[in-house]
């Protein structure tokens, strides 16, 4: 038994051998059944979809320029709070469109010709 169970974890069996086709089953049977009784914890993003389209361009190669509808973000436009929580609420707001990898650069707030007002976000995968 000692014998078999070196040669199962040396893998020495011939392709096409009885026991290389059980050393094959029993992995396809792991990679099979352990989804359904462990949970890896991964899961599709519960974020919902922007409610408002937003404008994503390159920035030259340094990032990404996202423009947000100032309706979409939960702050004021004339906020005085402090950069973290501006941060935290800018992505918040962009992690729909880009996930929760990008860092925030910087931002400011536009005025479109329609009078809608956006902020303007500068972030970096």
């Amino acid at each position: 038994m000692k014998k078999l169970l070196k040669s199962y974890f040396y893998w020495t069996y011939p392709r096409g051998s009885f026991h290389y086709d059980v050393l094959v089953t029993l992995i396809l049977l792991f990679i099979g059944v352990t989804p359904w009784l462990w949970n890896y914890g991964d899961r599709p993003s519960n974020a919902a979809g922007p409610p408002h389209p937003m404008q994503v361009v390159g920035d030259g190669g340094r990032g990404l320029i996202i423009t947000v509808p100032a309706v979409d973000v939960d702050l004021n436009l004339k906020t005085t709070d402090s950069t973290l929580v501006i941060k935290k609420a800018l992505r918040k707001a962009i992690e729909p469109v880009t996930g929760d990898a990008v860092s925030i650069n910087r931002w400011e707030t536009v005025q479109d010709a329609q009078g809608v007002w956006s902020w303007r976000v500068w972030v970096r995968r």
